[in-house]
């Protein structure tokens, strides 16, 4: 869910800037609303990276150089190892992505359009950012689109290699016919309460800049 959820939005983010906007009567309001909610994705997601359940925690997925450089040599030859969470190149890419996408729905709550709309937090820092950080959200909607790039790029080599990624970001399930590198000693979901909790702050967040 998170995942479809925030590519719809990032769908929109982009279509709201990129086009007319049609038939968003207000695209450039939609645009901010789409960054609103990917916020408060963002949120949940650095919240369930830290308390959530085993293959979602970024200590599960993120390795060193050493084992990144390894990997990649081994993906590049075809010989590469499945992993059940984010393999050590896909973890990677992966912090890129949230890092970039949190930049870009920061970054434009301090931004104006000059005529109609005002983010919640334009002038909160003086007008010492107001050439900056356009620029600065300009440049990294372009980067933005270099990682989804790189991104499907890698779904499609791993497609090629019998990996099909695409169905378990749909079932949420991956299944072997051996152990995967990563395997764990042993795993388990997340309590319900912190799913609520991370749920309950991203919403919070995501609301409350809806409603400003």
């Amino acid at each position: 869910m998170f995942h479809w959820t925030l590519l719809a939005a990032v769908v929109i983010s982009f279509y709201t800037t990129k086009t007319m906007g049609a038939p968003f009567l207000f695209p450039i309001e939609v645009h901010a609303q789409a960054g609103y909610l990917i916020i408060g994705l963002l949120v949940f997601r650095f919240i369930w990276g830290l308390v959530g359940s085993t293959y979602a925690r970024f200590s599960t997925f993120l390795y060193g150089p050493k084992t990144t450089a390894q990997y990649t040599k081994a993906l590049i030859t075809r010989r590469a190892p499945r992993y059940a969470s984010h393999n050590p190149l896909g973890g990677w890419m992966v912090i890129l992505l949230l890092a970039s996408l949190a930049f870009q729905a920061v970054s434009g709550l301090f931004l104006s359009d000059d005529i109609f709309f005002q983010a919640p937090l334009y002038g909160l820092f003086g007008p010492a950012l107001g050439d900056v950080l356009p620029r600065l959200h300009s440049w990294n909607s372009d980067l933005l689109l270099i990682l989804i790039g790189i991104h499907l790029a890698g779904l499609i080599w791993h497609a090629l290699q019998g990996e099909h990624l695409v169905s378990a970001m749909l079932t949420g399930v991956k299944r072997f016919s051996s152990a995967p590198a990563d395997e764990q000693p042993a795993t388990y979901p997340a309590p319900k309460r912190y799913a609520m909790g991370a749920l309950l702050v991203a919403a919070g967040v995501s609301g409350w800049l809806w409603f400003y």
